[in-house]
């Protein structure tokens, strides 16, 4: 490991790269996920649209999807971040839909009941109550980035892949070693974080 012990500012620099792009993503696609949840609950058509839209850009190839945004947005940081936002998107616009459509219908009613309008029951009182089934799509969604932004690398955008690909360019085992572990190593940290989180909401009735 003397490759490893020379190089600790490379790879803490590799890894804050790669976390920051993963964070900075699942936070974006939070916040566009939340209000076209919100809207879509209750309007199976606007569901229906949003959720195949969002799936169907999903199923594309990663490498495909940094193709098509490098000529628009050139190499780097910013195409890497939102081809990352369009994947996890549709993980957790599903997610929320989902969640929200499991709210019983006699909280909904009794919402309805105290005086709320449709807006506030949906914030108020479903959207709480969602919140372990949102943060289950977080989990499945942060372990995507995390692979997904490895690939990254191709497109000059850092982050744990560049250790891997220069790797497997040298014929340098420590270096994919040490690329590959720590990705596996910042999916589980990720997934089990989220999991502890997720596990300590009361779930849907």
């Amino acid at each position: 490991m003397r490759w490893t012990g020379r190089n600790l500012d490379t790879i803490l620099t590799a890894t804050a790269v790669h976390l920051e792009l993963v964070l900075a993503a699942l936070l974006i696609a939070l916040a566009l996920a939340l209000p076209l949840g919100l809207l879509a609950a209750g309007r199976p058509r606007l569901s229906a649209w949003l959720l195949g839209s969002a799936s169907l850009l999903y199923s594309l190839p990663t490498l495909a999807l940094f193709a098509l945004l490098v000529p628009v947005l050139g190499l780097g940081f910013a195409p890497a971040l939102l081809a990352l936002v369009t994947y996890a998107l549709p993980v957790l616009l599903r997610a929320l839909v989902a969640g929200l459509a499991g709210v019983p219908a006699p909280v909904k009613e009794a919402a309805t009941g105290m005086g709320l309008s449709p807006w506030q029951r949906r914030w108020r009182v479903e959207l709480p109550l969602a919140l372990p089934a949102l943060l289950g799509g977080l989990r499945v969604a942060s372990v995507t980035l995390v692979s997904a932004a490895t690939v990254a690398a191709y497109i000059s955008a850092g982050g744990l892949g560049t250790l891997i690909l220069t790797g497997l360019d040298q014929g340098h085992t420590e270096k994919i070693l040490v690329g590959a572990g720590l990705v596996a190593a910042m999916a589980l940290l990720l997934d089990q974080g989220l999991g502890a989180v997720q596990r300590r909401l009361p779930a849907v009735a």
